[in-house]
């Protein structure tokens, strides 16, 4: 059976690309060698505003491109998050994607005085983040929180497991450190892990 890969790519920059472009290409072209179907959503190209109050996440209406990311996430079984870490975190334009995105009654049930029901089970992830310090400075010493907030608080919550991750430190150095990780992306790809 086809295994169905969503690559969501969280870099908020749409002007030019990024390493994190080019981790989402590498994933891509590994899946795709295993003939896996793949799709891609590029959070910066798509046009959603930010949510303000409880009511807008509970009953707001949901603009199309927020519904093609919802369709596109049901579509898939394995999904591939990849972010740049800005001031510890993911960057606010991917949280925003997230907060419309993971809404009840698509990511979790909303009963009054019941443990909500995680409606996205089946599907597992693949976290890959860069940052600019070490990524051992980032797992031991910030205790990698960003990552465990998105495993625990969105994906977990919505029943999505395994959560698999990478965290890929010192980006800014050496062209062949990161074509060491490209190659490592792309066979993760090709396993569709």
């Amino acid at each position: 059976m086809q295994k169905h890969v969503l690559i969501i790519q969280g870099h908020p920059d749409a002007t030019k690309q990024h390493f994190c472009h080019a981790i989402a290409s590498a994933y891509k072209n590994g899946a795709r060698n295993r003939n896996c179907s793949v799709k891609r959503i590029n959070v910066a190209r798509l046009d959603f505003l930010i949510l303000h109050i409880q009511e807008e996440f509970e009953t707001g209406t949901l603009i199309d491109d927020i519904k093609n990311a919802q369709n596109d996430i049901h579509w898939a079984d394995q999904i591939v998050i990849i972010y740049p870490l800005w001031l510890g975190t993911m960057p606010a334009l991917l949280k925003g994607f997230f907060e419309q995105t993971f809404r009840y009654g698509f990511a979790t049930s909303n009963e009054a005085k019941k443990m909500p029901k995680k409606l996205l089970k089946g599907k597992s992830a693949r976290v890959i983040i860069t940052m600019g310090m070490p990524a051992f400075i980032y797992k031991w010493f910030f205790r990698a929180h960003s990552l465990k907030s998105l495993q625990r608080n969105i994906l977990g919550i919505s029943g999505i497991k395994p959560v698999k991750h990478c965290l890929i430190g010192t980006v800014d150095s050496s062209g062949v450190k990161r074509e060491k990780w490209l190659k490592k992306i792309q066979a993760l790809g090709q396993h569709a892990i």
